[in-house]
Order: structure tokens, then C-alpha cells, then sequence
């Protein structure tokens, strides 16, 4: 075989792969919203992550997230308007992938993670805005400050997981925050004070 052929043998051969995944990925999760089981969930952490974006000095809009998340999701897709979420994040979790800014941010001058270990977020209010789409609102609870937001959330899928054989679903959701009306001023305004969250949440169905 030469090498024309042997590189486009490896394309055919990626592609095919690629179109495999993707049929195997869509058998597993349904984006049905009617497939998601009524019942309490716990989240996943591992796959769960909230990121946040914001205005470096106008030049670029600088990216980190948090990890770690515990909490639980009880749903029932009849009956979305009863739906109850509570969330919690370590703040020591927060990772830009520069170390020394992330030292920076737990500290005093921003997040405190020593005194304010914790971000948390309860829902008070779910509103379906769409065949798989709702409105949560809730208290952010965020540096000892709470106060209400609202996130556009998005069903992304549910199913069996093949690994663990837990019943798992998935969400999308979008925010934004003001970052100095939780007392994290830090630079405001040459660095944003407006804060974009982008969540992916995974739930797991507790028996």
C-alpha cells in the first residue's frame, strides 16, 4: 500500500469510527424529555462542571470552571413545574489552568475559599419555556452573598450509562451574574464585572 492510500484508508477509517461513536453515543441517551424517569438524582461529579467567562481588560473573555459538585435533581417530566435542584461547589475547586491565578482566586481578594468554602445554588422556581427547555430560578449563594438568578436550562439526554449501569441525565444551562453585587470586586471595572456561567450537569437516579 503507498502512502496515498494508506492516508486515506486512516481518513475513511476515522471517519467511519467517528459515525460509529456517534450512533453508539445517540443509542445510549434519548433527548425524548418524556424518557426521563420521575425520581431523585444524585449529581454525578465527575462530569458535571460549571464554567464561567468573563472580560479580560476588553482584549480577551477569559474562561475557568469548578468541579467537584454534590447535590441532588428530583424531577418528574409531567410535573416539571415541581422540580427541586441543590447544588453545591468547593470554591477550592476553581481552575483557569494558570496555577498561579488560581491561587489568587481563592484568596481574600476574591473568593475567600478559606472563609466561603462553598458556592451553593437551591432552586425556588422551575418554568418550562419549550419541549426541552426551562427556566430555574434560584439563590446563588456565592462569598457569603445570596441573591436570586435565573438559568436557561436544556435537556441534553437521557439513558442507562453502559459503564455503571446507572440511569444518568443531562443538562445544559446558561446565566449571567454581576460579580460585585456578591461582594468579589476585585479589578472591577477593568476586569468584567458581568460573569457568563455555562453548566453541564449530570444526574444520576438514586433506587
Amino acid at each position: 500500500m503507498n502512502k496515498r492510500h494508506f492516508v486515506t484508508s486512516a481518513l475513511m477509517a476515522a471517519v467511519v469510527s467517528g459515525v460509529v461513536s456517534q450512533a453508539s453515543a445517540q443509542q445510549v441517551a434519548s433527548t425524548d424529555p418524556s424518557a426521563v424517569k420521575a425520581g431523585t438524582y444524585k449529581v454525578e461529579p465527575y462530569h458535571t462542571q460549571v464554567g464561567f467567562t468573563l472580560s479580560h481588560m476588553g482584549f480577551s473573555n477569559f474562561s475557568g470552571f469548578f468541579t467537584g459538585a454534590s447535590g441532588s435533581l428530583t424531577i418528574d417530566p409531567a410535573h416539571l413545574s415541581a422540580t427541586s435542584l441543590d447544588v453545591t461547589i468547593p470554591v477550592q475547586s476553581v481552575d483557569t489552568t494558570v496555577p498561579k491565578l488560581d491561587g489568587e482566586l481563592k484568596s481574600a481578594q476574591w473568593f475567600d475559599a478559606g472563609q466561603f468554602p462553598n458556592a451553593t445554588f437551591r432552586s425556588t422556581r422551575v418554568v418550562r419555556t419549550g419541549a426541552n427547555t426551562a427556566n430555574i430560578t434560584g439563590n446563588l449563594t456565592l462569598h457569603g452573598v445570596t441573591k436570586p438568578i435565573t438559568l436557561k436550562a436544556r435537556l441534553i439526554g437521557s439513558g442507562t450509562n453502559p459503564l455503571d449501569k446507572m440511569f444518568t441525565v443531562g443538562f445544559e444551562a446558561t446565566g449571567t451574574i454581576v460579580r460585585s453585587q456578591f461582594g468579589v470586586k476585585q479589578y472591577v471595572p477593568l476586569v468584567g464585572d458581568d460573569v457568563t456561567l455555562t453548566i453541564a450537569g449530570a444526574f444520576e437516579l438514586q433506587q
